[in-house]
């Protein structure tokens, strides 16, 4: 089964030109898109102590996992207790170059080489292949902006996409407000539609992903 980090980085690639269009948090949301697979999977749960980001995530010991990229991810939730925005970080790093390889792989996306002022190195990864990519933004169109109720893969995805801003900017609107679809984006991410377990994973990952996105953008507007 395609993991959501992988359907998350298909959306933040530009398709012609191969490289994300923001690069302030690409390992954050990507690692928070880990530990919402996870979640999903039963094998993680969450203990809040205090604001979300900082609650407490454990391993539940159950059920076995096939994905060799959510073993290893399993493996670092299990070495000690982590607060989310410890855990996001830490599953994220070098999460990019995994997930592109990979995709690479099965032929979604195509690897490209090169240099910039033909001096520094530079890697871009073009959609070699649009059927995957459509797919998920049909789901995602069909949940923000005809309404109609997601599953919970999809919804998990929404929940990331709304914490990152961009749950407007990667579907065809048609005519709908971007703030209706932000509204949506909002309604699903904060939604009954999944068991309690799942939705404290997602409120933490999607708490430790936005106060990321926060610290950069400050960051970011500080140095400039």
């Amino acid at each position: 089964m395609p993991l959501i980090a992988e359907d998350l980085l298909l959306l933040l690639l530009d398709d012609e030109k191969g490289s994300l269009t923001s690069t302030a948090y690409p390992h954050t949301v990507l690692g928070g898109a880990l530990l919402l697979e996870l979640a999903l999977a039963g094998s993680v749960e969450v203990r809040k102590e205090g604001a979300w980001r900082s609650a407490k995530v454990r391993p539940t010991g159950t059920p076995a996992l096939d994905d060799p990229l959510l073993v290893d991810a399993l493996a670092t939730v299990a070495e000690r207790p982590r607060s989310a925005q410890d855990l996001v970080n830490r599953l994220g790093k070098g999460l990019k170059e995994t997930l592109t390889g990979r995709l690479v792989a099965a032929g979604v996306l195509e690897e490209r080489r090169g240099r910039v002022l033909g001096v520094f190195p530079r890697t871009r990864w073009p959609v070699a292949d649009v059927a995957r990519e459509d797919e998920v933004r049909r789901r995602l169109t069909a949940a923000l902006v005809q309404g109609l109720t997601p599953d919970e893969r999809t919804a998990a995805l929404v929940a990331l996409l709304h914490a990152i801003g961009r749950a407007h900017k990667v579907v065809p609107r048609d005519g709908v407000p971007a703030s209706e679809v932000k509204r949506r984006a909002k309604e699903i991410s904060e939604g009954a539609w999944a068991a309690r377990a799942v939705r404290d994973a997602i409120a933490a990952a999607t708490a430790a992903v936005s106060a990321a996105v926060v610290a950069s953008t400050a960051a970011t507007a500080g140095g400039g």
